[in-house]
């Protein structure tokens, strides 16, 4: 009987990890837009899986199995589809840190700018929220 209680949380423990991949993947496509994945973007992303719950020992596996889920996808649809059934709060330290990775060289690109302004539309965001967090991330730098 114990048996059945573990092997329900691990499907739950299961279906949070293939939503942490999905976003892992979207963050590491924003981040080779440039043709650039660098350490720093690396740390970005580690921080928020971390921030949306995904424990240390497991980063390494997440990235890994999002880099390769990346490297075959067609399109960043299947990985905007976990963000948007996300809540307003997790959808935010998405948007914050995609726009870390873009300014992690300082620069937005027309390729940057042109994923971010698909994406708050994909993700069902106000576009004010999403500039806000911008302006905010521009005034780290």
């Amino acid at each position: 009987m114990f048996n059945l209680f573990k092997k329900e949380n691990k499907k739950i423990n299961n279906k949070d990890h293939l939503s942490l991949i999905s976003i892992a993947a979207l963050l590491i496509h924003s981040a080779k837009i440039d043709e650039n994945f660098t350490e720093k973007e690396k740390t970005i992303i580690k921080n928020a899986l971390i921030e949306m719950g995904a424990e240390e020992k497991n980063l390494d596996e997440i990235l890994n199995d999002a880099e390769e889920k990346e490297r075959d996808a067609n399109q960043i649809l299947e990985f905007t589809r976990e963000v948007k059934n996300k809540n307003i709060d997790e959808k935010k330290i998405v948007i914050e840190a995609l726009w870390n990775i873009i300014y992690s060289d300082e620069n937005a690109d027309m390729y940057e700018t042109n994923l971010m302004r698909r994406l708050s539309g994909l993700l069902y965001l106000d576009p004010k929220i999403v500039g806000d967090i911008k302006e905010k991330i521009k005034l780290k730098q």
